[in-house]
């Protein structure tokens, strides 16, 4: 068994703005890593991500990138330092609509693993809530959450 999951929303924007405001640091930060991002997901680039409800800096190995498309990074397990990968998918729906789809997967096979994921699943649904409202309506949903 893979512990893997996914998770989409419709967003209300062209794809091109929505791949932006993901790969883009300074739009990323005030809404996902709300302290810093350091660089732009540049294909084989290794960007950090600081968030401030967690302490520390966390490095996204940026393995893939095709521009309104997909992004593939992998970044460690906290507990277990294995790498786990992430996959952004953005799907053109129409000229003013993009579907997101977030997958993750890598994660040991045990019961701490799956519990782990549960939290990065709620992660990934909290990411997708705060950006879809940052970039239809320009607002910080994330500062609801801490």
């Amino acid at each position: 068994m893979e512990l893997r999951f996914q998770v989409q929303a419709k967003i209300k924007k062209p794809v091109g703005e929505v791949f932006d405001a993901i790969y883009n640091p300074k739009k990323l930060s005030v809404y996902f890593a709300r302290a810093r991002a350091t660089g732009p997901l540049d294909e084989g680039t290794t960007v950090m991500w600081e968030f401030s409800e967690f302490p520390g800096a966390y490095p996204v190995y940026v393995r893939e990138v095709s521009k309104d498309k997909r992004i593939l990074f992998e970044w460690e397990n906290t507990k277990t330092s294995k790498k786990l990968r992430v996959e952004m998918t953005f799907e053109r729906l129409d000229e003013n609509s993009t579907l997101l789809k977030i997958s993750e997967s890598g994660w040991k096979e045990n019961e701490e693993a799956l519990d782990e994921s549960y939290h990065h699943c709620a992660g990934w649904m909290q990411m997708l809530c705060c950006l879809k409202v940052y970039v239809e309506d320009g607002k910080n949903l994330r500062e609801f959450f801490i």
